[in-house]
């Protein structure tokens, strides 16, 4: 199963936050893309994680200081096998972050 990141590098720092995402998630068998634009403009920057048959996610309000929990979340959502969660607190301020939860 093929697990996607999508950033948007329309807003300021999405193609900065693109590159850095893409060299923390080397180790996981995720495939970074970028986008010119996700209609995420009020919430910049946005990215989405989606994989066939799970719940995909989107988060906007990034910055390269939410990294970290988006490493978290990234780890998370591998082991997922429906992408859903019991407990979304690992991920910390990134729950705040979420702008939809789309089913799989």
């Amino acid at each position: 199963m093929t697990h996607r990141v999508v950033i948007c590098t329309t807003c300021v720092t999405g193609a900065g936050l693109a590159r850095l995402l893409q060299l923390a998630l080397q180790e996981l068998t995720y495939a970074v893309g970028e986008t010119v634009c996700m209609s995420g403009c009020t919430r910049p920057s946005t990215i989405s994680f989606r994989a066939t048959g799970k719940t995909a996610y989107l988060f906007g309000d990034l910055t390269e200081a939410d990294l970290p929990e988006l490493v978290a979340f990234a780890r998370l959502y591998l082991d997922a096998p429906d992408g859903n969660f019991a407990d979304a607190r690992p991920i910390g301020d990134l729950r705040s972050k979420a702008i939809a939860r789309i089913p799989g």
